[in-house]
């Protein structure tokens, strides 16, 4: 029985994108990604983007989808995911998730949490905070989330304020409220790659 879905996970340059072309090519598959910054028009340097080529040999899906003044979540990926993944299953071939955000496998697999939409009038409040004060409010709301998350990306700072300045409860414990996932989001083959010096063909054959 064919994959009816294939997920590809792990770090960045760790060779998804390689292995995702090689079993689109195989599978007539198409590649949704799975990346928070990929969604991005104009964000290439340091996001791993497919090249034009790689994009012309097989179809690839929330590419450049929007500005980078715009927002992106989980709820929108889990969203846009489902639609390209029907829309995949329509044309008779095998969709292909691949990336690193962590956070959007989650969403997609195990569902969503009861975490509020992004407010809009919030976040800019606190994009126009310094840098120094988001943290020291995040690390005075939620030790937890604070220890966890990553302090370089401002993206998941100000989210995750903004889910506690909304619901006055920590981003930590609403994070482990996931429920209602997509049953037909399930993946049949799930390829979570690591760092190596094994040559990635040789790990390809192991995992497939």
């Amino acid at each position: 029985m064919a994959a009816s879905l294939i997920a590809i996970a792990g770090p960045t340059a760790v060779g998804k994108s390689e292995v995702a072309l090689l079993l689109a090519t195989a599978l007539q598959g198409e590649i949704i990604s799975v990346d928070s910054m990929q969604v991005y028009r104009g964000m290439d340097i340091g996001t791993a983007k497919p090249s034009r080529e790689e994009r012309q040999r097989v179809p690839h899906h929330l590419i450049d989808i929007l500005e980078i003044s715009q927002s992106f979540d989980a709820a929108q990926f889990v969203r846009a995911a489902g639609i390209a993944i029907e829309q995949i299953r329509g044309r008779g071939k095998v969709p292909i998730l691949c990336g690193g955000t962590g956070l959007y496998f989650k969403a997609l697999f195990e569902g969503l949490g009861d975490a509020p939409p992004a407010n809009t009038d919030e976040r800019a409040r606190l994009e126009a905070m310094p840098e120094k004060e988001r943290l020291a409010e995040l690390k005075q709301a939620d030790p937890t989330t604070y220890e966890r998350i990553d302090k370089n990306n401002a993206r998941r700072v100000i989210r995750a304020l903004e889910v506690i300045r909304l619901t006055g409860k920590p981003f930590s414990e609403q994070r482990a409220a996931w429920s209602n996932p997509d049953k037909k989001a399930a993946p049949s083959i799930f390829i979570v790659l690591t760092r190596s010096a094994e040559p990635l063909q040789n790990r390809i054959d192991q995992r497939v």
